[in-house]
Formats: structure tokens, sequence, C-alpha cells
């Protein structure tokens, strides 16, 4: 009993040939030989075939001279050994290693990547410097001064429609202003430079959209003429259009680039102050008083009205 035992407890499990192969279910074999054919199918992009490249370039670089090779062979024979340089013997200075091979990529000239680096890590310590000059506070105050800048740029164009009313009211006679449906928006007519110059850039403005929008009208217009065609009953805008008579310059206003040169709230200022010495009306009110003394008015200023 005690060798049936012992014969048992000796026993050795013969491990299984690595030589059999394993089953393989035909559910297993559809799903290999459909990954065997995408992989054959599969074709890279440019960019993974120019990375694969890129990659292999730096690999053969990187790999030295295999000793098999006829290169190292002939080199061995003129006496040359593994890490020390070609040439003469006992140069400290001779290059052991070749040179580097830099691959330019793209049409761009030799010098441009320099070129462009340089401007690069100017731009970078620019914006560095600028950076640390421009605190916090100064962004703040730049922001407000510009929203400040164009809620007044605003104003005035209200000041100067305002203006136009009162002024217009003032010299247009009464055939004119039966007339004035006929030529709404249109001041063609009359010289810009004999209107009041705080309000002549709302006329020069209303006059150039007036211009364009007849321009667009007359590229539509696509009827055939002949170029010796004259019509007494043309209009003067049509006759410019199809080149019958030349169209009218723009005259040259510096008095008007002078004033818009100037800030926008001192031009509001200047419109302000001429609508109540000369019409008894308060831009801020909204009021025209009856007399110059402009009682109930708090002041000129907007900051006077609250």
């Amino acid at each position: 009993m005690d060798d049936v035992m012992d014969d048992y407890m000796s026993m050795t499990i013969p491990e299984s040939p690595s030589n059999l192969t394993q089953f393989e279910t035909s559910v297993q074999r559809c799903g290999r030989k459909r990954r065997e054919a995408e992989s054959r199918a599969y074709q890279a992009s440019k960019a993974e075939l120019a990375h694969q490249a890129r990659l292999n370039r730096d690999e053969a670089l990187n790999t030295s001279l295999p000793v098999s090779s006829k290169g190292y062979q002939m080199m061995a024979r003129l006496g040359f050994k593994a890490g020390s340089a070609l040439g003469k013997e006992g140069n400290q200075q001779a290059r052991k290693e070749p040179l580097g091979v830099f691959v330019k990529e793209g049409r761009a000239g030799v010098g441009m990547d320099r070129e462009r680096k340089r401007k690069f890590e100017d731009d970078d310590d620019r914006g560095e410097e600028i950076q640390k000059r421009q605190t916090e506070a100064e962004f703040r105050e730049r922001q407000s001064r510009e929203k400040e800048q164009k809620r007044a740029e605003g104003l005035c164009w209200g000041a100067m429609r305002v203006l136009e009313e009162f002024e217009s009211d003032d010299t247009t006679t009464d055939k004119d202003k039966a007339d004035k449906g006929e030529n709404a928006g249109s001041s063609t007519s009359k010289a810009t430079t004999g209107i009041n110059v705080l309000w002549r850039e709302l006329v020069k403005d209303r006059d150039e959209k007036e211009r364009l929008r007849r321009m667009r009208y007359d590229l539509q217009q696509t009827l055939s003429r002949s170029a010796t065609h004259d019509d007494p009953d043309e209009e003067k805008h049509d006759r410019q259009a199809w080149g019958t008579e030349e169209e009218e310059i723009e005259v040259q206003d510096p008095e008007l680039d002078d004033f818009n040169r100037l800030e926008p709230a001192e031009r509001l200022r200047r419109m302000v102050e001429y609508l109540r010495d000369n019409w008894r009306y308060c831009f801020w009110c909204k009021f025209q008083c009856p007399d110059k003394r402009m009682e109930g008015c708090p002041g000129v200023t907007e900051n006077e009205h609250g």
C-alpha cells in the first residue's frame, strides 16, 4: 500500500507539446481572415507615408555602417578603425561623426526658415514686453476710453440730425418744402461747402449713400442702347451712367477734414453750444426754450443733467 502511495505522489503529468495547433472555431477563422484582408487592403494616407519615411530615414542615419558592408571593408583596408576619424592619424580635431542630414520641407527659400524664426522670436519678445508694461488698470482704462469715444461719436450723429432739422426748416422755402418728398435724401444740387460744418458730414454721408444706390441701380440695368443715342428727357444720373455726361468730381473740403480730426467729445460740445446759442435748444433736455435764458435747463454738459 505504501509503494502505491509513493508511486502516486511521484507521478508527473507530461506537458502538452507546443507544436499542437489550437482548435479554431469557424467564427474565429472568419474574423481572422477578415482582419487579414483589411490589413492587406489598407492604403496609408500621404501623411502616414511621409511619417513612416521620416522614421525610416532617421533610423538609417542613426545606424552605424555595418562591418559586413563593402564600404566598411574598403575603409578598413585603408586603415580605418571604428571610432576613429578619417584622414591623417593624430589629428585630434578631425570629425569622428558624419555631417548631419537636414531634409528641407516646403518650397520656401533656404534662409526663409531662419528669417521666420527670427521674426517669431522678435514678436515673442515684443509681446512679453508689452504684456509687462500693460497692467490690468491700463487695459480697463483703454477699454473705457474707447467705449466713451464710440458713444460720443453716436451722439454727434444725433446732434447733426437735430441741427439739420432746425437749419433746413429755416433756409428752405415753401416751394422747396413742397418738393421735399420728391428729392428726399438728396442734396447733390446744393454745394455742401455752403452748409454749416457742424452737420456737413451728415449731408455728405447721405449723398454718398445715394450715389452708391444709383450706381447699383444703373449696373442692374441690362437694356442695350446705342452710344450715340441722345434722350433730352433723360435724368442726369442716367447720363452719367451711360457716359454721355461727365460725373461731378468731389471737391476737397479741408474745413470739414479739420473738424473731423477733432475728438468726438469736442465736436459734440461745439454742436451742443451752437444749438443753445442759436436755437435755444438743449440737446440733453430735448426741449427748445422760448427765450435765451433757458430757464429749467440745469446746464450745458451731460453731467449737469444727471
